[in-house]
């Protein structure tokens, strides 16, 4: 029987006027793994907090077990500014002892991307005070999983961290022996590592069996059965339930309640998405052409970030964009959008950006507009429009659309000096859809947002009729709103990924995988200098095929191109488009197998 480590008996928590807790009693156990979820502002960073007796509850208790060893990552790092990452991280530990133990060679590696931690200007040896809040927190983490714990309590662990990060730490969440409790709001990540969810809503916490999709068919079918008056938000439920279902088998793991009545409420929903009405939608406002990309080069400062680069942006595109931090994504959008204000004036280092005549863009950054304090959040989003055309004869008043994105009547005569970061993060998205662009670009539009916002802002998505581009490491989010995935793979190349996110991490798997063989200690047969011997004439022959792989590369590069601008000018004949993109996977798959083999080859020649 699992050892019970924490109990939280009848405890509440009141702020000002507002019960954040009422009453909750709950439980940890060894091997548990709890997702928390809710809104925010509803106390899931409160009760994670009281749970880890990091606060005080006003009323009930907290228990721990005798001996308990917690490890907590909060929003807040402790971290010592005059301290290196070494001394944080490592202690005092010597390289040899730190640099024989798996446990830190697997953390430093999947946080950092090294065990020189590459981006960091002097590795371990970095001092902690002038680094990023982001840097911080990934040292933070480390620090954390690399002792020993019982039970690990996480606040929003994915944040600042990409899609390979967040992978890799959902891998070693499943494979540690500790307990977990984590509020996020990643909901592939929660599908990936947790067993049990708490739903924290007005005071409440529910309790459900199983990962994020089971949680999902599980709240459908109690709001079933409670008859919630709450009719949009149970339709929002329905429709993400729906895409639950109809997405990959592996997404859910096995029920353990009954789930015919949840299957009931969807069998009559329709995909997320009609998109060949959108596409036509989308043709009609935007006309053939939204942006083409002729040969660009993007660079940051001196750093070549992506090289002869052609590529289009059709109408009604919808495009996921992954890649590795500082591959060039936001600095890709920054030039297509510095071309969009200047009438295609403003260019990149090299090549050519085309802009459509008729391109309305709407650009979300990382970084939230300011607005003066004093307007009430209502006045912000009128001062854009009154009423928002969302296509397909859906129309919304500012109010209306105020609170499709969590902002109630009260709510909405709150001036913004006094909103969360996340509640301004939805009033920039809010003011940006109701200026109707066609083309959006959104980079990282999830941060901040709850679980339930998102779901509310992928509805509004779904019908919305123009060309988008999402940066996002949000891998739920860009799986859910986009139609193809593109990466930057960190080798100044964009690539098209037919098997989305799943690929991106198989192809930087193999990179890294590559990347280790070429430093790898040589095999017997070895030169003096250590490195591989290899007679003339075979580094002469393996040159010879380099150079053909490179001729057979470049062709194939060539013909994807011809087949990306034959599916943009024939974007609604889907028989077409079905004949080409069949044509595209195989040119992908003697892609890899050529890149495969010359790397193969590179040490050789």
């Amino acid at each position: 029987m699992a050892v019970n480590l924490v109990n939280v008996e009848t405890v509440s928590k009141v702020y000002g006027t507002r019960a954040l807790l009422d009453g909750v009693s709950l439980g940890v156990s060894e091997g548990d793994r709890i997702g928390v979820v809710g809104r925010n502002g509803d106390g899931k960073t409160t009760l994670i907090r009281m749970l880890a007796k990091l606060e005080e509850a006003d009323t009930g208790r907290v228990t721990h077990s005798g001996g308990l060893r917690i490890g907590v990552l909060t929003q807040h790092d402790s971290l010592d500014p005059a301290a290196t990452v070494r001394h944080e991280v490592i202690g005092d530990l010597a390289d040899h002892e730190w640099a024989g133990n798996a446990k830190i060679r697997d953390v430093l590696t999947g946080l950092f991307g090294g065990l020189d931690l590459p981006g960091f200007p002097q590795g371990l040896d970095t001092v902690i005070g002038p680094l990023s809040g982001g840097e911080r927190r990934r040292i933070a983490l480390a620090q954390l999983l690399i002792a020993e714990q019982d039970l690990i309590v996480l606040d929003e662990p994915t944040n600042h961290l990409d899609v390979e990060g967040i992978s890799w730490l959902a891998r070693h969440l499943r494979e540690r022996r500790s307990a977990l409790v984590c509020v996020t709001h990643d909901r592939w990540f929660l599908d990936q590592v947790c067993t049990r969810m708490w739903d924290v809503q007005k005071g409440t916490v529910y309790e459900y069996e199983g990962g994020y999709s089971d949680y999902v068919f599980a709240r459908a079918e109690r709001e079933r059965i409670a008859a919630t008056e709450e009719v949009k938000r149970q339709n929002l439920v329905r429709k993400e339930l729906a895409w639950l279902r109809r997405g990959a088998p592996a997404r859910t793991s096995k029920p353990r309640f009954r789930v015919e009545a949840a299957n009931e409420l969807i069998k009559d929903v329709p995909p997320p998405r009609d998109t060949s009405e959108l596409m036509k939608f989308a043709t009609t406002r935007l006309g053939k052409t939204v942006f083409d990309l002729e040969d660009v080069s993007v660079q940051a400062g001196p750093k070549l970030l992506l090289k002869h680069l052609t590529w289009q942006l059709g109408p009604g595109d919808r495009i996921g964009l992954v890649g590795v931090n500082g591959a060039g994504k936001t600095s890709l959008l920054r030039a297509m959008a510095d071309a969009s204000r200047s009438d295609g004036e403003t260019q990149p280092a090299a090549g050519r950006v085309v802009v459509g005549k008729t391109v309305k863009l709407a650009y979300l950054s990382q970084e939230v507009a300011e607005l003066k304090p004093t307007l009430r959040v209502l006045e912000a989003v009128q001062q854009v429009r009154e009423r928002v055309d969302l296509g397909k004869g859906r129309e919304m008043t500012a109010g209306q659309l105020c609170e499709t994105f969590g902002f109630s009547k009260e709510k909405q005569w709150t001036p913004v000096g006094d909103l969360s970061g996340g509640e301004r993060r939805r009033l920039q998205l809010l003011r940006l859809l109701m200026d109707e662009p066609n083309v959006l670009f959104l980079d990282e539009p999830t941060n901040d947002l709850d679980i339930e916002t998102l779901t509310q802002l992928e509805d509004v998505l779904d019908g919305w009729p123009g060309s988008m581009v999402v940066i996002s490491h949000d891998r739920f989010f860009v799986e859910r709103t986009t139609d193809r995935v593109f990466a930057l793979m960190g080798d100044a190349t964009m690539r098209m990924l037919p098997r989305g996110i799943d690929e991106y991490l198989e192809r930087r798997n193999r990179m890294a995988e590559a990347a280790a063989a070429s430093v790898a200690p040589a095999p017997a047969a070895a030169a003096p200098d250590g490195t591989k011997a290899v007679s003339a004439a075979d580094a002469r022959a393996a040159k010879k095929e380099l150079q053909k792989i490179e001729r057979q590369l470049d062709k194939i590069s060539e013909k994807e191109t011809k087949l990306h601008a034959q599916i943009a000018d024939n974007a609604t004949d889907f028989e077409k488009v079905a004949k080409w993109d069949a044509q595209l996977r195989e040119l992908v798959g003697e892609r890899e197998e050529l890149e495969m083999r010359w790397l193969e080859l590179a040490e050789d020649a």
